[in-house]
């Protein structure tokens, strides 16, 4: 089975509890099992991790990158303004794997400074809007880019 390691950015650990309208109620307890279940289905073993630091998850790129792993990615926040996870993003790039950017709302839909991303350029590819089943999306197309392979 293929590792597929999913990292979710800042204020992610209080979903079901920020802003239910725009995030959904369901809780990152609930998304963790949900991938799970959705990689199982494509032969995947998905690992959802979540931090609010940002050198965290710039760890976690680096991580993906050296064990060759693909990865799907919500950077919340710091989809907006992280170049230096924008920069590591680009190693998991430049190694020959998918990395999928997920977003739970519509960014272009919300706070004007949201509609620009620094992740996007990077990605693989872009979901958004579609709740937690853009994960689901983002997990079929990792899946759909490595039997391409």
């Amino acid at each position: 089975m293929t590792k597929v390691v999913v990292v979710n950015g800042p204020n992610l650990g209080r979903l079901g509890v920020r802003q239910p309208d725009v995030y959904g109620k369901q809780d990152l307890d609930a998304l963790r099992r949900l991938c799970a279940e959705w990689g199982r289905d494509l032969g995947l073993d998905v690992e959802v991790r979540q931090s609010d630091d940002e050198a965290e998850m710039i760890g976690w790129m680096h991580q993906a990158a050296d064990e060759k792993t693909p990865v799907v990615m919500n950077p919340a926040a710091f989809t907006h303004y992280s170049y230096g996870l924008a920069d590591a993003a680009h190693m998991v790039i430049d190694e020959g794997l998918p990395l999928m950017e997920v977003h739970i709302s519509n960014p272009s839909a919300r706070d004007e400074f949201r509609k620009r991303s620094v992740i996007s350029p990077v990605a693989t590819g872009t979901i958004t809007g579609m709740g937690f089943y853009g994960y689901k999306l983002a997990l079929d197309a990792v899946a759909h880019l490595l039997e391409s392979e």
